[in-house]
């Protein structure tokens, strides 16, 4: 395939693509032209690819260059100039034809045929079929022809034709076998040419015969129908001046209806006329041009006598209501939100206010102005509420502003223009002391259900008027007052008609057009689902209203609420729990007439909770840094304030294994109500006695504990006075000092807060543990630290303030259980997991903090010990040069049976039994090893240094003796010290 096509070679070159030239100067070698495939006329769909044998001397059509032009017409061109081409071509098309007749294996064929288009293709480098192919791109060209030799231009440009002759080959074959469709259309239309010249003769002949009957038989028939024309025309000439005096009279009657405010008899009339003037037959009266305005004017003040009605029977007659809840309240008259006078009642009986209403709700069913009624009455109602609410604000703060303010109440939040006159309302809002706020509350309270009980009755009343009239004597009425307006309805949505003004959207108009729709349909179940349609839009309405006063209501006692957002966290635990009880209340009852949540004003009411709740936290957490920063860690008489605390908050156990302090919160009793000075620092730490703080320096030399220190002050202390008061909880007596008792009182606040903002529990119980968390930590680092040092002035830190300590700590670690329990009645139970784990890992920080005191105190004894043991040599060496005058053991001995003695007294009296024990079991382990050890290390020579030795380890060994011990099987605490004695000293022993 070495010579190159020549279309082929036009193509390309029309391409820009010059590699190509030598193919067009070489286009007459080639073997076939695709003018040879085309020329078939029968060429069908047949991948069986017809190549002649002699392919190489078949004739080729000639080429028609600018050298060789076509031949003019009219030039002698016969049938014989094409015969050398035709026989050459004959065996070809015979094979063809052959082939033509295996379908079944063309179809097999032609997918080989399209397997090996794709083959071939693949031939050609992906490069010459790129969009972007431009040789003129120098990165292109240069990938395109890579030569650098002449040779290597000759082997590309050989290549180049060989992908041309590839491609064009391929191509020619797609063409053919696409070309039969071609000739088949062509036959078709043919065809179709022969049939429209058949169609149109015959149109021809129809049209003669149309012509023929027309003149025989139509023409007397359309005469007599004119005259019968002529008489109908005269009678409808009789009818419409008979019409036309019935308009006249019906248009007099008309206004005399509305100027009566007759609406039923006005709404008669007007669907009379309506259906006339719908039904065009006042159509071209000349004297009725302005009678559809003259309607319109008509409805629509018969609209607006029944929607001022109704306005004036469901909200304008609430007023007298906020008139007199408002005077009784200026008054001094009692409002109990709890009492009688909490109810409201309509003035009217139930059944007076329905019958009031229902004519008015049927004439708005007519004319189908109830749910646009709804709407203007819900927008009216918001608005009329919203008045109320705000002028009961203005009228009532007048008096409760001029009432003088609670002692208790911080006098800098009151704001008051110094120019004499009212300052802003948010001002006197926030200047009112709590107890006036809640009265101001309540006030509004009742003014709100007042209108909410009104919008209530409405609502009923519509419904019972829509659904539930079975029996009623206007039951009738109203079920074709709803059909007259769902169809007038259902008309103006398929017309869409947007405009308000009733010349557009006329009820009655739409009645007569909702009989046309009933004739041409005459569907009785379309037009129940109209009706039922149009009572579910009333209903929505209906109940929309009553859902926007209680959004309004909410909305304006979020709103005052939010006034006094930054007073409420500063308020104390009472006080915000009556506007929260109240705010509550309010919640509760909106929300039972409304039917609906009320989200905004409970969004607004916890997030003032939370408010409190984390003011309250903050300002306990800063008084409890500052107490245990001034705490001396002495021990207190505990108050039976505290006691009762403990008792009330801890004793019902059994009563409170379910959610049973319920009333707690609508009552807002507390358990700290028993220590009036709740929030008042001052006041707590008054009622403390024997707390002082100590603002002495601290030297700093002396950081190490001393447990002598103490033993003057012990020893004064029992004689002045008699055994303190200790607080008692699960029969256990615990010594405490003034931030345990401050301590005890905030939990007991803290419960207080979690029974009565019981949708704060969560945020309470993490308060709690942060408190808790506090409060050990800091003890921690004053105590065990010896922060106490440097901050309350404490010279050292003795073993009555471990001991105290541990008391607390023991204490609080005992009540852990019974606050978590407490808190956790109103936890939810998705949080209880998290929160327990982080209440757990509190109490258990508490105890390993008791049980590094009591690891503290063994320290302490462990040091006085190895103090005195250093000072044992010199002692052992004077007994070796000094003759035993003295009987009794020596001051080494003596010292450390003293300093026991101390440490056994005071944590005997401080500590619980099972505490001591376990300290001293420790304490008699180290004295055993360390006494034994040392005095092993010792030289004893002489008998008298040995009958010392024996005498000072008896002494210690009786000392050890008296201890307490928790070992049953070692009541008398023996050790290493006794095999010592024995190894030792057997023959002073035995003396």
């Amino acid at each position: 395939m070495d010579s190159k096509p020549s279309p082929s070679s036009g193509r390309y070159e029309n391409s820009k693509k010059p590699y190509l030239s030598k193919s067009v100067s070489d286009a007459n070698s080639h073997s076939q032209s695709l003018a040879s495939i085309l020329n078939n006329p029968h060429a069908g769909k047949s991948d069986g690819w017809w190549w002649p044998s002699n392919f190489s001397s078949l004739p080729v059509v000639p080429e028609f260059t600018p050298l060789n032009p076509l031949p003019k017409p009219g030039s002698d061109i016969t049938r014989t100039d094409f015969f050398p081409y035709i026989t050459s071509f004959s065996d070809p098309f015979c094979r063809f034809h052959d082939i033509q007749q295996h379908s079944k294996s063309s179809l097999l064929d032609d997918q080989n045929g399209e397997n090996a288009l794709v083959a071939c293709l693949r031939e050609v480098p992906a490069l010459y079929f790129k969009e972007d192919f431009h040789l003129e791109d120098g990165a292109t060209f240069k990938a395109a022809c890579p030569f650098r030799t002449t040779p290597e231009n000759l082997v590309m440009q050989e290549k180049l034709s060989q992908y041309l002759d590839v491609v064009e080959l391929h191509l020619v074959r797609e063409i053919s076998l696409r070309s039969s469709s071609f000739f088949e259309a062509q036959g078709q239309l043919e065809d179709l040419n022969s049939k429209i010249v058949e169609g149109c003769k015959r149109i021809r002949e129809l049209k003669e015969t149309i012509r023929l009957l027309d003149t025989n038989l139509v023409g007397p028939a359309r005469e007599l129908q004119d005259l019968n024309v002529k008489r109908s025309d005269l009678v409808a000439l009789q009818n419409k001046l008979k019409l036309i005096i019935y308009v006249n009279q019906a248009l007099s009657t008309l206004n005399l209806l509305v100027a009566s405010a007759d609406c039923a008899g006005a709404l008669d009339v007007t669907d009379d006329l309506q259906h006339l003037l719908d039904g065009d037959e006042l159509a071209g009266l000349h004297c009725f041009r302005h009678l559809r305005d003259e309607l319109a004017t008509s409805i629509d003040s018969i609209n607006s006598i029944l929607s001022a009605e109704f306005m004036h029977i469901t909200i304008q007659e609430t007023g007298n209501m906020d008139a007199t809840i408002t005077s009784k309240f200026k008054a001094r008259a009692t409002i109990a939100i709890n009492g009688e006078s909490h109810e409201v009642k309509l003035d009217e009986e139930t059944s007076n206010f329905r019958d009031r209403l229902l004519p008015f709700v049927i004439g708005l069913l007519r004319t189908a102005k109830l749910p646009t009624l709804l709407r203007i009455y819900r927008d009216t109602l918001t608005a009329d509420m919203k008045t109320a609410i705000k002028t009961a604000v203005e009228e009532l703060l007048r008096v409760l502003v001029a009432q003088p303010l609670d002692s208790d109440f911080v006098a800098g939040e009151r704001v008051v223009d110094t120019d004499g006159g009212s300052s802003s309302l948010a001002s006197r809002l926030r200047s009112l002391p709590p107890e006036n706020f809640v009265q101001l509350l309540k006030a509004i309270f009742m003014i709100v259900q007042a209108h909410l009980v009104q919008a209530s009755e409405v609502k009923k009343t519509i419904e019972w008027i829509i659904c539930h009239l079975d029996d009623h004597y206007a039951a009738d009425s109203v079920a074709a007052a709803i059909a007259l307006g769902a169809a007038a309805a259902e008309t103006v949505s398929e017309s869409d008609c947007q405009s308000t003004t009733f010349s557009q959207f006329s009820p009655s108009s739409n009645f007569s057009r909702a009989f046309t729709i009933q004739e041409k349909g005459n569907d009785a179940t379309t037009m129940s689902n109209l009706s039922r349609n149009f009572r579910a839009d009333i209903l929505r309405e209906n109940t929309e209203a009553v859902f926007a006063a209680c959004d309004a209501a909410h909305g304006r006692w979020a709103k005052i609420l939010g006034v006094r957002a930054p007073i409420h966290p500063k308020l104390r635990l009472q006080e915000f729990l009556n506007i929260y009880n109240i705010t509550q209340e309010f919640i509760t009852a909106t929300e039972k007439i409304g039917g609906r949540l009320g989200y905004s004003i409970r969004g607004t009411i916890q997030s003032q909770a939370k408010a409190f709740v984390d003011f309250q936290h903050e300002s306990r957490m800063a008084k409890l840094k500052a107490i245990l920063d001034q705490e001396n860690w002495a021990e207190i008489d505990v108050p039976d304030e505290f006691q009762t605390i403990v008792t009330s908050l801890f004793s019902s156990k059994s009563d409170n294994s379910g959610h049973a302090d319920d009333d707690s919160a609508g009552t807002g009793t507390s358990k700290t109500e028993v220590v009036r000075s709740s929030s008042d620092p001052s006041m707590v730490d008054a009622g403390l006695p024997n707390i002082s703080h100590n603002t002495e320096q601290t030297d700093s030399t002396s950081t190490h504990p001393d447990i002598t220190a103490q033993s003057n002050d012990t020893k004064s202390r029992e004689r002045g006075r008699s055994s303190p008061r200790v607080l008692s909880f699960g029969g256990v007596a615990y010594h405490m000092v003034n931030c345990g008792l401050i301590l005890v009182k905030m939990l007991s606040e803290y419960v207080d807060m979690n029974n009565s903002l019981t949708g704060l529990s969560s945020e309470v119980v993490h308060r709690v543990v942060d408190i808790l968390k506090f409060f050990n930590t800091r003890t921690c680092q004053l105590v065990l630290g010896a922060g106490a040092m440097q901050v309350s002035g404490l010279k050292s830190i003795t073993s009555k303030h471990l001991a105290l300590t541990s008391q607390v700590i023991g204490f609080t670690y005992t009540i852990i259980p019974e606050i978590k329990r407490i808190l956790f009645l109103r936890v939810p139970e998705t949080h209880k997991g998290l929160l327990m784990l982080e209440v757990d890992r509190v109490a258990q920080d508490y105890k390993v903090h008791r049980d590094e005191i009591h690891s503290k105190l063994v320290q302490i004894m462990r040091e006085r010990l190895l103090v005195h043991l250093r000072s044992l040599p010199q002692i052992v060496e004077s007994w070796n040069r000094q003759e035993d005058t003295d009987s009794q053991p020596s001051q080494f001995a003596r010292s450390i049976t003293k300093e026991v003695g101390l440490l056994q007294r005071v944590l005997c009296r401080t500590l619980h039994e099972v505490d001591v024990q376990a300290i001293f079991r420790q304490v008699v382990i180290i004295f055993h090893s360390q006494i034994s050890e040392a005095f092993s290390r010792l030289d004893i020579s002489s008998q008298q240094a040995r009958q010392r030795a024996y005498r000072d380890v008896q002494h210690l060994l009786g000392c050890i003796r008296s201890l307490p011990s928790d070992s049953k099987s070692n009541p008398l605490n023996w050790g290493q010290l006794d095999e010592f004695v024995e190894q030792n000293f057997g023959a002073e022993a035995s003396q």
